[in-house]
């Protein structure tokens, strides 16, 4: 099976990340002496994936010129932000395929590659989203509660709560249920509940670990666990 695209998502405002984020887009901050959004590149060129696509908003301009020389293609959402759904739709032209990657920018992982552990674990035939878990007592810098429980065939539904897992901000996605999304700005929580409601949303449990770096707190705790 080839690697599917990647779509990174860079388009947010960091407004979690107070005056670190006033003159700076959040996927540059640095963790470790590297921008978030760095980190991300290098799990997606560890598992070779067939193409990678970011979207940019706020201060799109210093993320695209960060990127300068690198086969990475910019989906740019020059008047409004599109948040998560609306931004992947917009992307699809320059994505190029029915089924992709999606990474979040603000996050650091150790442990496996989480691209290759979900393309380990896709099946298609049953599958329409795979969405990365870990318990919520092991998500580093992740102030809320849990997001979905998991069966013991695999399929999520939602859930909140301590008990509940945290998704991570990496997942596979069938993407042709966008074209019959007719606003411009939505989150992909729609897609995850036509799926959750026909039995073909599914987790997997990341073997290893992972911090939210979405507030400043964040930084010293994602490079206690980058070293």
């Amino acid at each position: 099976m080839r690697p599917f695209p990647l779509m990174l998502f860079a388009a947010g405002f960091g407004t979690r990340m107070g005056a670190l984020t006033a003159n700076k887009p959040k996927p540059l901050i640095e963790v470790a002496g590297k921008p978030l959004i760095d980190h991300a590149l290098t799990i997606a060129e560890a598992a070779k994936v067939g193409k990678t696509v970011v979207n940019l908003h706020y201060l799109g301009d210093q993320i695209a010129h960060h990127l300068q020389g690198r086969q990475i293609e910019l989906s740019w959402e020059h008047e409004q932000i599109l948040e998560t759904g609306g931004g992947l739709k917009a992307a699809l032209p320059l994505l190029g395929a029915d089924t992709v990657f999606t990474l979040n920018t603000d996050a650091v992982w150790s442990g496996q590659n989480p691209l290759t552990e979900l393309q380990a674990a896709w099946n298609p035939e049953i599958m329409d989203a795979l969405l990365l878990l870990l318990p919520a007592e092991k998500a580093l810098g992740h102030s809320g509660i849990g997001d979905f429980l998991l069966a013991p065939d695999g399929r999520i539904r939602r859930a909140s709560g301590a008990a509940a897992p945290v998704y991570l901000g990496a997942q596979i996605l069938k993407t042709q249920a966008l074209t019959a999304i007719t606003e411009p700005v939505f989150s992909l929580n729609l897609l995850w509940d036509q799926a959750i409601a026909q039995g073909r949303a599914f987790g997997l449990i990341h073997q290893g670990g992972w911090c939210d770096v979405g507030r400043p707190e964040g930084i010293a705790v994602a490079e206690t666990l980058h070293v």
